[in-house]
């Protein structure tokens, strides 16, 4: 049949890719050095040498071949048997498999026997961890890897405990190496790192367990595989293309064992050379493949290492073969150990014919398939062709039917995994209890022995005594008490190690995530200015557009165009994002702002951008030492440190504390006081109230929390300002008070906290009479104002006499509301910090500051129009906090509070001797006019009958 063909084709292949394994260096009958030893590059890194004249030399130097020893001694291979728990379903077997250690890929490979060329599969041990638990059985242990879970098995508790030890040493020493960065990158990259990579910890959690020679290493490569109960379940059926690679290649071994007219089992050799087999062959295991067949030149050098390759394959294959052919030398004996050999090859046989079965299997289904492809080109007509393929439709729609079938059985098994490891940690518990109860029966035996003691050793008292035999049975159990107590012992001491050393891999890789971290931040920030830039000359652009070609003003509104529709919010959906500028802060305002004019809207994109490379640059540099500093201090005291570090800016984590702390230094709350507030505002209309209700809607526009009518803050706010216009009647409500009172709702969240903030704002920190009816003490300020720009800015301030401009009419607002919906939010809130700890002297500091930080921009502006536009919008360009607060608290210093109480109280003389003239003259035009008398509205002319 077909599938027979293509089967013996495919055999044929390997045979032929086996057999050219002599002269390539693969060694295939010493498979065995393929798998212990490593490949010739790592020979020759590790300082292992074999040069032609020591390996060519004479016949007598043959006799005795060793490789040269290497200058530092070379370290032992790791490898050995072990069974592995293999699932097959829902049944669970033992399977022997031989594990090599590659120190190249830290990768545990496991193959059936030691003689196989192929492994069936690796574990990867760079990103696992180790388990040993005791109730599982002796000698059983874990190794857990990100995607699996492996459960392995040694021969004994001395070989588990030094599997487990050589593969954390080993772990580590590949972590260790492999983790460092490359040379050359970036400074900002490499200092977090520096002096970590080399730690070495003395820290000896676990003894150096002793080697288990006859378990792990060359000697039991040596050694026959474990055998199973019966021959095919020792088999991988999950690999059969790498076991028939391995039977071929066991096949080939055999078969040049056989040819040249040699009796495999002819031992003149052997029993010339007895005693030193073992040492050849474990010259010829550590040399590897490094001595390839091609550079024998003398033919006795290779029949010598055949003679070594047929004594370890009849070794392997038919153990005790040798020892029982030399003891014995009649013919029936000889006879008796060929047949035993016989029907061991047989069940060999019979094991490969079923995984032949197996195979014949899937060359039959991939015969189906080739049918119907050859089926499909051959058709004649298009509908057997359309008939083909509306078949394979039927077949795919099926496959994906149960595709969905699997993928929802697989969700529920993941249910069911998470309900089964809940009840783990619940038998873990359970465990603990135990373990408890243990330790305190354990101590109830030794009182009890005590006490054994003590009556047995009273003579007076042998009636008493218990009989011999239960004193046995306590002392045996005493004794297995003890056997579980050194056992646990030990497993806390490895378990103690693997969790030191997964908690510093784990430290260092966080430590290089962190330092990867802040070289992609420092990137992105670039990035943004760099597109910040690219905007800016956009806009320049766009203000010259009418001076320029018709084709150059085309192309500059397409650019802008473009940049418009890309949307900083999609760049999370485009990669990786660090520092995602979202639509709004933590407190609700619009991070970037909606302005309703088109030419400022490529302004608000600059902005975004500038907002977002701020917060990149100073996220590791500033606000992690800044937010350090903050969770160090406990109970707030006034103080100097305290102050700068206000100063400096309050953590969102911790604003509210510290806001609430401020404002009950300087405001005793009255019990009930704002509910007795609240009910007389619900009892008694204010005459303020309707003016609130106008101005509800018009706070903080720009604000989540606040642009809806339907916003839960907006009744909370209702209530505060009521409650307040109730509370300092003097005052009532002023416009202002609104945008003070939602800021205060924004990070105190409580009302009645909010509401004190706002008494401690009116009452505490502003001079009196600041939102009276006259507004008489803000228009002073404005002047303390002028004054001071006079003196810290007198180059600005001379720009603004001579082209006219009245800064009072851009800052009047910002001392009234302390710059609420002029600055962004992070800034804003920033200066509030200040501003409730130290007073209204913060806000002087900051109007100069930000005319300071703006400086060179209006100098450049020679039109009055101009200006006054520029001025409008300019404080919402500011997103450098940091460097704005600089400029406030040591650019502008001295600014002393006296010298503020002196200028305020000289202008409100000089303002109130103004407004006492006013009414003069106000009084004696009204005197006037009564004194006229009224006019005749015939004699008055209206402009249109004028016009007329």
């Amino acid at each position: 049949m077909p599938a027979d063909g293509d089967f013996q084709e495919h055999l044929s292949a390997s045979l032929k890719e086996m057999k050219k394994g002599p002269e390539s260096g693969a060694c295939p009958l010493a498979a065995l050095g393929n798998l212990v030893e490593s490949n010739p590059d790592d020979n020759s890194r590790n300082g292992a040498s074999v040069k032609d004249k020591d390996v060519l030399s004479s016949p007598g130097e043959l006799e005795n071949i060793q490789l040269k020893p290497s200058k530092e001694t070379s370290r032992k291979k790791l490898c050995g048997y072990l069974n592995k728990l293999g699932i097959k379903g829902p049944i669970k077997t033992w399977k022997s498999r031989w594990f090599f250690y590659d120190e190249n890929k830290c990768h545990l490979l496991y193959y059936r026997t030691a003689q196989d060329i192929n492994p069936l599969g690796s574990i990867e041990l760079s990103s696992a961890s180790f388990d040993c638990k005791m109730e599982n059985g002796e000698g059983i242990f874990e190794i857990r890897t990100p995607s699996r879970a492996f459960t392995l098995k040694a021969i004994s508790k001395q070989a588990m405990m030094y599997w487990l030890q050589q593969l954390q040493m080993r772990r580590w020493e590949f972590c260790n190496t492999k983790s460092r960065f490359p040379v050359g990158s970036s400074q900002l990259v490499n200092e977090p790192l520096a002096g970590r990579t080399n730690v070495v910890d003395n820290d000896d959690f676990l003894p150096l367990v002793k080697t288990p020679t006859e378990a792990v290493g060359l000697k039991a490569a040596s050694l026959p595989a474990p055998q199973t109960s019966t021959a095919l379940q020792n088999i991988s059926l999950k690999h059969p293309w790498t076991e028939i690679q391995n039977t071929v290649y066991n096949i080939c071994g055999s078969k040049q064992l056989w040819g040249n007219n040699e009796n495999v089992f002819s031992f003149d050799e052997f029993q010339e050379h007895p005693s030193n087999l073992d040492e050849e062959q474990e010259a010829e295991v550590e040399a590897g493949c490094a001595v390839k067949e091609g550079t024998l030149e003398d033919g006795r050098m290779e029949s010598r290492l055949n003679w070594i390759r047929k004594a370890r394959w009849t070794n392997s294959v038919f153990p005790g073969s040798h020892e029982e052919l030399s003891r014995e030398r009649n013919p029936m004996d000889k006879v008796s150990v060929l047949q035993q050999q016989i029907l061991t090859l047989t069940e060999e046989v019979k094991s490969q014919k079923e995984l032949v079965k197996l195979l014949h299997k899937a060359l039959e289904a991939a015969q189906q398939e080739k049918r119907v492809s050859s089926m499909y080109l051959t058709a004649a007509e298009d509908k057997d062709r359309l008939e083909l393929v509306r078949h394979k439709v039927r077949q795919i729609a099926d496959l994906t039917s149960r595709l969905e079938a699997l993928e929802q059985e697989k969700k529920e098994l993941e249910q069911i995994l998470t309900l089964r490891d809940s009840h783990i940690q619940e038998l873990k518990e359970h465990v603990q209890l135990l373990m408890e109860k243990n330790h305190a029966k354990q101590e109830v035996i030794m009182a009890l022995t005590e006490q054994m003691a003590r009556e047995l050793s009273d003579p007076l008292q042998e009636d008493n005594t218990v009989t011999a035999e239960t004193l046995y049975k306590q002392q045996e159990e005493i004794e297995h008490l003890k056997d579980d107590i050194d056992a646990y012992k030990t497993q806390n001491q490895f378990l103690n190690s693997e969790i030191h050393q997964v908690t510093r891999l784990w430290t260092s890789a966080a430590e290089n995530e962190k330092a990867l971290l802040m070289k992609c931040a420092c990137l992105q920030a670039r990035n943004c200015q760099m597109e910040s830039k690219y905007l800016t000359v956009l806009r320049k652009l766009q203000e010259a557009v009418p001076g320029l070609p018709s084709s150059h003003a085309e192309l500059v509104k397409n650019l802008i165009q473009e940049s418009l529709q890309w949307d900083v919010k999609e760049e999370a959906e485009e990669g990786f994002n660090l520092n995602p500028v979202s639509e709004y802060d933590e407190y609700g305002f619009m991070t970037v702002p909606d302005y309703e004019i088109e030419d400022w809207k490529l302004l608000a994109k600059i902005q975004a951008l500038e907002i977002k490379s701020n917060k990149l640059r100073s996220q590791e540099i500033v606000e992690k030492p800044l937010r350090d500093r903050w969770n160090s201090i406990g109970e707030l005291n006034p103080s100097a440190e305290l102050k700068s570090l206000i100063r400096s800016g309050i953590p969102v984590e911790h604003r509210q504390r510290v806001w609430r702390w401020i404002v009950s230094r300087h405001c005793s709350r009255l019990p009930d006081h704002y509910q007795r507030l609240l009910q007389q505002s619900r009892s008694t209309e204010h005459p303020a109230c309707r003016q609130i209700e106008l101005d509800l809607p018009r706070t903080l526009t720009n604000n989540k929390h606040f642009s809806s009518p339907t916003s839960q803050l907006i009744p909370k706010l209702r209530r505060v300002l009521l409650a307040f216009s109730w509370h300092n009647p003097a005052i009532g409500y002023c416009q202002g008070l609104n945008r003070l009172a939602a800021v205060a709702l924004l990070v105190l969240e409580d009302e009645e906290s909010a509401f004190w903030c706002l008494v401690h704002i009116v009452e505490n920190l502003m001079p009196a009479d600041y939102y009276s009816d006259t507004l008489i003490t803000s228009q002073v300020d404005q002047r303390v104002f002028k004054d001071f720009l006079s003196e810290k800015l007198p180059r600005l301030m001379a720009h603004f006499e001579q082209y006219q401009i009245d800064v009072s009419l851009i800052t009047f607002n910002w001392f009234l509301v302390a710059f609420v919906d002029s600055l962004v939010s992070d800034i804003l809130l920033q200066v509030w910090d200040a501003f409730l700890y130290e007073g209204t002297k913060v806000i002087f500091r900051y109007a100069l500051a930000i005319f300071k930080y703006n400086e060179e921009e209006i100098l450049r502006i020679h039109d009055s129009v101009e200006i006054y536009q520029y001025l409008r919008f300019f404080t919402r360009m500011i997103v450098d906090g940091r460097k704005l607060m600089n400029i406030a608290f040591n650019d502008l210093n001295p600014f002393p509070m006296k010298l503020l109480r002196n200028r305020r109280s000289m202008h409100r003389e000089e303002l109130e001797a103004e407004l006492c003239e006013l009414e003069q003259i106000k009084a004696a035009y009204v005197k006037e006019r009564a004194e006229q008398g009224p006019q005749d509205p015939k004699e008055v002319a209206s402009e249109e009958e004028e016009e007329i």
